[in-house]
């Protein structure tokens, strides 16, 4: 069928978005998805998360390097108590960063480019980590690398929800999860494997190697349509469209209601327009959970995953118990990705929810009861200093801290990990979303850096018991917090979820 018979279609469709005629529209949307052929969108996305994988190595690249670093026999590399945690908090600062200039990024360079652009700092930051010399270069190549994180994590969401369409959105939303989780697990097996035949800093090396893939893939990737629309290139956005979708598909349908929304929607937000309910609420929403989520400890756990496991002399080692934790966490975000788009988002955040939080109180209650010969290898170590010790367990009764972990990481990988950068990029209004979304990375990353940086302090002080305790009634608010703010978005086009948001009307969310 050639363009131009299909133009009375693209008018008659314009209309009943707008009027949402409940029988016609439906039977369109579906005939539609079912002709639909993802093997390009899925290549995109592909393309894209690979981002998100190098983020995962980087993140938790502290847990088998801070011991060997402690260890290391140059003074200028080695860390102690004090050292370590900024070498373990300081990536979140530099995430943070990355976020705040993807507020500009987004807008001013799309969500493919600032992607690329991501790989100049995350290289750079690898070969200062390679070749680190002193502690600076330590420190910056992690900065650099976080900086390249925040940057990624506030653009790939984006871009997935963009270029994705509501039948498959839930499902690749959680793409960018399940790379951070199978880079967090390539580097526990790298770090076991490496730290056996080579030196810790061939880690960094091999961290080189998805960035340069993922750049060489995006450059054969579309723009999002819907930016390049926002950007008056609407012939451009019609083809990015027809290549995501396929030629032989309807996507006219989609790309008229695509310009039917941003007619409705001026070029910028002004300062007077966030006192609007459709700007504030969304905002305030997507910056909550990612809030949230951070307090809920999932960072330091992840940051300092094997000096927790040392300090509480489970059954295995360490790093065994680390790679085990990461390949659960990944199942976790697998079934995640195959149940969002059926089962829906707010139930996976409220069972994700409760999870953590019999996860986290149940960790807390063990290591405040359990005698400190059962919990700790040696009486009143620190927990950095603990992790270069030998693990004794006397008991199979250290087992709890690895099962608690394991439930904790579930939980969080099922519901809280993935679906609240899903419904960040779902929720947040076209207009704002790319300032919206570095907005909400900035919090996300500055309160994560806050959590690393005082977590050894407040367990060398206070015990390990204190912040899990405490990250057990966050999770316990999650709950509330999902049934009171948290709309659902399962099966809705980006679309309708801004027309929910306008009107306050929930019958376009059924």
């Amino acid at each position: 069928m050639e363009r131009g018979d299909r133009q009375p279609l693209v008018r008659k469709s314009s209309s009943s978005y707008r009027t949402f005629p409940e029988s016609t529209s439906r039977r369109l949307d579906k005939e539609y998805l079912r002709s639909l052929h993802n093997k390009r969108l899925y290549l995109a996305v592909f393309a894209a998360v690979l981002g998100n994988f190098s983020f995962g190595f980087a993140l938790v690249y502290p847990s088998p390097v801070i011991p060997a670093l402690e260890a290391h026999p140059n003074p200028a590399l080695r860390l102690d108590q004090h050292t370590a945690p900024w070498f373990g908090s300081v990536f979140t600062l530099g995430a943070a960063a990355g976020g705040l200039s993807t507020m500009l990024l987004n807008d001013c360079l799309g969500r493919k480019l600032s992607i690329m652009f991501s790989a100049l700092p995350s290289a750079l930051g690898y070969a200062l980590l390679a070749g680190a010399q002193g502690l600076w270069m330590l420190l910056l190549g992690r900065v650099l690398t976080g900086y390249a994180g925040g940057v990624t994590s506030a653009s790939i969401p984006v871009y997935i929800s963009e270029i994705s369409h509501p039948g498959v959105r839930g499902m690749l939303g959680a793409c960018p999860q399940i790379m951070a989780v199978l880079g967090s697990l390539v580097l526990y097996a790298l770090g076991k494997y490496l730290r056996l035949v080579l030196d810790w800093r061939w880690l960094a090396v091999a961290g080189e190697v998805p960035v340069l893939a993922m750049v060489l893939l995006l450059c054969f990737m579309p723009n999002s349509p819907r930016f390049l629309l926002s950007q008056g290139k609407e012939e451009e956005a019609l083809g990015s469209l027809c290549w995501l979708r396929g030629e032989d598909t309807d996507f006219d349908r989609e790309y008229e209601q695509i310009k039917d929304s941003l007619r409705k929607q001026s070029r910028r937000v002004s300062c007077a327009e966030l006192k609007d309910p459709f700007l504030y609420k969304p905002i305030l929403i997507a910056g909550g959970m990612r809030f949230l989520q951070q307090l809920s400890g999932v960072t330091c756990i992840l940051v300092y995953l094997q000096p927790i496991f040392k300090k509480t002399s489970v059954i295995l080692k360490a790093e065994y118990d680390a790679a085990l934790v990461g390949l659960v966490r990944l199942s976790a975000v697998a079934i995640a990705a195959v149940s969002m788009d059926k089962a829906g988002r707010k139930i996976l955040l409220f069972v994700s929810a409760g999870v953590m939080l019999v996860s986290n109180l149940t960790m807390g209650l063990y290591i405040h009861f359990v005698p400190a010969s059962h919990n700790g290898t040696v009486a009143n170590t620190t927990l950095v200093s603990s992790a270069s010790l030998p693990a004794e367990p006397t008991n199979y009764i250290t087992l709890i801290p690895l099962l608690a972990t394991m439930l904790f990481i579930m939980g969080y990988a099922m519901g809280w990990g993935p679906i609240t950068w899903l419904l960040m990029s779902e929720i947040l209004p076209l207009k704002a979303r790319g300032v919206a979304s570095g907005l909400c990375v900035v919090v996300s990353w500055l309160t994560a850096f806050t959590l690393t940086q005082f977590f050894l302090p407040v367990v060398n002080a206070f015990g390990l018991e204190v912040p899990f305790l405490f990250f057990a009634a966050i999770s316990a608010g999650n709950i509330l917090f999902t049934g009171c703010c948290v709309p659902e978005t399962k099966g809705r086009s980006l679309e309708q979820i801004e027309a929910f948001f306008r009107t306050g009307r929930r019958s376009f969310l059924r």
